[in-house]
């Protein structure tokens, strides 16, 4: 990127009317008093960037934080109408090099930026001059940098936090985080600039009109709709050769191999030694599903982000079909924050399905997403998926039970989806009730229904090392109308009797028992003097999820008694909760996002307990599909999702405890983010464009069909 100035702002001088000012250059010495070099040496070795602007080479020594510290002349710059700092620069390594930019104001202010600057030719990084984020564009994961602005190197970076007084910056510092070896790179002018045309040239024409990612090829990606088209008629041919006549296998896919008690329904049965789901045949069964499979999750915002979009489908017949608002902002979920999630949508998948199947695409989606499954050796529909293809009974499904309705609520410190449901509010028993009465009333008599869970990665916890504690801190928090709060109190009250011996216990001042009833309360943290915290944190913690589970568990019993109560897909969990789940539900179920699921349940605790567990989540991701985000566990390349899903799925059939696996999700997200949350991840067996990712599938197909026999 050529900067253009009207005039030269030199170190130490007020800005003129410019589009950019020179701050330094560090490929020469002509103002060395300016330059401090912690730990950081410069070499004899010069190079060029693509213009033949020189630039020097600097080795940054290893340690803690070596670093480049450039000051003005004398007092401070001063830099109100620039937009960007950018520097010249190039990655002297073989290898992708972090480097820490830090901008210094007045009184401690700052901005801040670290970069992955990848091995390659020379590029101008460029920071804004203020906070920005890939939420503020509506998605989690940034644009992968640098990209290439009209045959230069601009490498932006789209994450920046702080800010600073423009008037007065008092340094610029270029460090790395401790490097165990010697980093060099070639470092040239450093400049600012004015606007933001880099940054909003980041996000500019990022995706086609079919959905992908424009600044990248990978195999499967299409270029017409008639390779779209040939695509899909190629794979409904390898589809045909792969549903073979199923062997060994009882309707409902469970092992002939393997009988068990016959009941008619899913149940669960311990056969020597090991757990099992059973098929209402009467047959061991492994559940191998896949969540999310539905046409209508992958939808994106486009209104106040048209730039980002090339060729973008006009709001008119046949395309207005898959036009839609919506308005997914929410203030109490921590999952929406920094997200300006509202407005016009489209849905690139759906579109795609269209083109290839016309008026009758989503009859079409059904028939071939229900053969791919059953070809990829997949024997269960998870969670979030489409009701008709549930009704098809060629596969067992689950269902997501949300309990709704106006109900106290409890803050753990975590919220990621929202507070904690506060089931001592009289409120919450009665939504639980009608909750789960609406939703089983269609599904109660269906033999094909594995099970439901309720609700979704509750906020059982907090974070930090303090965040087992979270819920109880969190209650008591509250304020002295939250019947949750009313309930601790009460029982510290049968349990100590006198409040100044309960003070007394937990080393705190406590004047009386309505000193609890405070707003914001200082809930004391845990400590080795006071072990009686601890122990009563840990009481409320499990009469909570008693309260909870055992609720919900009776409105399930009562309302369907036939089928399986699958718990609540644990994210984050407590020792309490999950030993109060295993008491009251019929499975156990946990969303692991490990490399291997023994990484991410206490399975030692587990077989204590003596209770099935569900992994209902978990997923591999890469860099290299278009989406910019490569999911909660991420791995080197295509190739690389094989070869981790293999892993975890066979480390997850080994154990005698764990009787299923599913994989979250079917489809990609969309690469500028899906409406609820901006997630914009590599992580489905098919793309956008509803082409599966072939050696991804078959890496799969081999693994699952393997678990059948």
């Amino acid at each position: 990127m050529k900067s253009i100035a009207a005039c030269t702002m030199l170190l130490g001088l007020l800005p003129c009317v410019s589009t950019a000012a020179e701050v330094a250059d560090l490929a020469t010495s002509a103002r060395p008093g300016n330059i401090q070099l912690q730990h950081v040496q410069r070499l004899g070795q010069m190079g060029h960037d693509a213009h033949g602007t020189p630039l020097q080479r600097y080795a940054f020594q290893p340690g803690s934080q070596p670093q480049i510290v450039i000051t003005p002349a004398t007092g401070s710059w001063n830099w109100n109408g620039q937009g960007a700092l950018q520097i010249a620069l190039q990655n002297a390594m073989p290898w992708a090099v972090t480097l820490d930019v830090t901008i210094d104001g007045a009184a401690g202010q700052r901005l801040h930026a670290q970069v992955g600057l990848p091995a390659g030719p020379a590029q101008t990084l460029v920071i804004p001059l203020h906070a920005t984020s890939p939420r503020a564009f509506g998605m989690q994961v940034g644009p992968p940098m640098p990209f290439d602005d009209h045959g230069h190197a601009v490498f932006v970076a789209t994450l920046v936090e702080g800010a600073i007084d423009l008037a007065q910056v008092h340094g610029i510092r270029l460090g790395m985080p401790t490097p165990q070896a010697a980093q060099q790179l070639l470092l040239g002018r450093l400049e600012t600039s004015v606007g933001d045309r880099a940054l909003q040239d980041a996000y500019r024409g990022i995706v086609d009109q079919w959905g992908q990612y424009t600044r990248s090829d990978w195999p499967e990606k299409i270029d017409s709709d008639a390779a779209l088209r040939k695509a899909h008629a190629q794979e409904q041919r390898r589809l045909k050769t792969q549903l073979i006549e199923r062997h060994g296998l009882d309707a409902y896919g469970g092992r002939d191999d393997t009988p068990l008690t016959r009941t008619g329904w899913f149940h669960t049965q311990k056969a020597n030694g090991r757990w099992w789901l059973v098929t209402p045949d009467g047959h061991a069964f492994f559940s191998l599903g896949l969540n999310t499979i539905t046409p209508d999750d992958t939808r994106t915002y486009v209104q106040g982000r048209e730039s980002m979009f090339v060729d973008l489908p006009p709001d008119q017949s046949p395309w207005s079909a898959f036009y839609g608002a919506s308005d997914t902002r929410d203030p109490e979920r921590a999952a929406s924050a920094g997200l300006p999630n509202h407005g016009r949508w489209f849905d690139f998948y759906e579109g795609n399905l269209y083109r290839v199947d016309g008026a009758g695409w989503l009859a079409a989606w059904r028939k071939r997403t229900l053969d791919r499954l059953q070809a990829w050796g997949f024997n269960t529909i998870g969670n979030w998926s489409d009701k008709v293809l549930t009704e098809q009974h060629r596969l067992a499904y689950t269902l997501s039970i949300a309990i709704r309705g106006q109900f106290g609520n409890v803050s753990s410190g975590y919220d990621y989806w929202g507070r904690m449901p506060d089931p001592f509010d009289p409120r919450f028993a009665e939504a639980a009730d009608r909750s789960i009465a609406q939703d089983t009333a269609a599904s109660r008599d269906d033999p094909w229904l594995l099970g439901y869970y309720a609700d979704n990665e509750l906020a059982w916890a907090g974070q930090g090392p303090q965040g087992h504690w979270g819920l109880a801190m969190g209650t008591l928090h509250g304020d002295a109308h939250s019947a949750a709060k009313q309930a601790f109190i009460a029982m510290l009250k049968q349990k100590y009797g006198a409040a100044s011996t309960l003070a007394f216990a937990w080393g705190i001042t406590l004047a009386d028992w309505s000193a609890l009833d405070a707003v914001n309360f200082p809930a004391p943290e845990p400590n080795a003097a006071h072990p009686a915290i601890a122990e009563d944190y840990s009481a409320w913690l499990r009469r909570y999820a008693d309260q909870y589970f055992s609720l919900v568990a009776a409105a399930m019993r009562h309302h369907d008694p036939h089928h399986l109560f699958l718990g609540g897909r644990f994210a984050v969990n407590t020792p309490e909760a999950v030993a109060s789940c295993a008491k009251y539900c019929d499975v156990i179920s946990f969303n692991v996002y490990r490399d291997l699921p023994q990484h991410g349940v206490d399975l030692d605790a587990i077989h204590k307990l003596d209770k099935p567990v569900l992994i209902t989540e978990f997923h591999f991701g890469s860099g290299d599909r278009g989406p910019f985000g490569k999911g909660v566990v991420s791995v080197g390349s295509e190739e690389q999702r094989g070869v981790a899903y293999a892993h975890y799925v066979q480390a997850a059939a080994s154990d005698p405890a764990i009787v299923g696996t599913h994989w979250f999700e079917y489809v990609d997200e969309p690469v500028t983010g899906r409406l609820l949350d901006g997630e914009n991840s590599h992580t489905g067996m098919v793309g956008v464009t509803d082409i599966p990712f072939e050696s991804f599938v078959e890496a799969v197909r081999k693994v699952n069909l393997g678990l059948h026999h």
